[in-house]
């Protein structure tokens, strides 16, 4: 036997004795259906972390969504359309004469328009004729200063217009775009305020001076009358 041989003899032998030796615990031994077992449990748990993660995903943007729509619009034109339709409505009131009063108006035409008595004295005549032309052209003057406090409005609408339009467009949340929908309503009423206005401005220069156009016939008629009562001077 050559000493390589014997050399291999003595260490197998040697290994065999220690692992003899050693205790039962320190012994590794591989169990592949515990081994697949541990495996399956680890994928199941690995699994359930994953499903975890995904709802607190989709629990932050569902809050994320809710916060865009609670989001208020960080514009608005509310004050600026207050106080457009404020400047109108004082314009409205300004009328000089015969102010926009139910009762102003039946005393006015109760004692200025209407029927004229024979009996009136030509001065009393001259003098109603003069207060009536006086009326119709403030009434036509109050009408344009209503146009024309209408038409400076434009300028503030037109701006008003685009940034409602941009903040709509940009809007983040439900809130938002409702709240710039609400906005461009508002802006449309406030356009009707201001034609209403017009209208009802123009309407009463026409109404007063077809009113004065009456009444300077019925001082016609009573002249005339008086001038037949009395018959030609000689």
């Amino acid at each position: 036997m050559s000493r390589t041989h014997s050399a291999h003899l003595l260490a197998l032998a040697s290994a065999t004795a220690l692992l003899a030796s050693a205790p039962a615990d320190a012994l590794i031994v591989y169990d592949p259906t515990n081994y697949a077992s541990n495996v399956l449990q680890a994928a199941r748990a690995l699994e359930q972390i994953n499903n975890q993660i995904r709802s607190l995903q989709n629990q932050a943007t569902s809050l994320l969504n809710e916060g865009r729509n609670l989001a208020s619009l960080p514009f608005s034109s509310l004050q600026a359309l207050e106080a457009q339709v404020q400047q109108t409505r004082t314009l409205l009131t300004q009328a000089e004469r015969l102010a926009y009063d139910v009762r102003q108006i039946d005393q006015a035409f109760s004692s200025r328009y209407g029927t004229v008595s024979a009996s009136t004295s030509n001065a009393a005549l001259v003098e109603g004729a003069r207060d009536r032309w006086e009326t119709s052209v403030a009434a036509f003057k109050e009408a344009l200063k209503v146009q024309a406090g209408v038409v400076g409005n434009l300028d503030g609408t037109h701006s008003i217009l685009n940034a409602l339009l941009s903040r709509s467009q940009s809007a983040t949340g439900a809130l938002q775009a409702a709240q710039a929908g609400n906005q461009l309503v508002a802006l449309q009423i406030r356009q009707v305020v201001d034609m209403t206005a017009v209208m009802a401005a123009a309407s009463r220069a026409q109404a007063i001076e077809a009113a004065r156009g009456a009444t300077a016939e019925a001082e016609g008629r009573a002249r005339f009358a008086r001038f037949v009562k009395r018959g030609p001077r000689g």
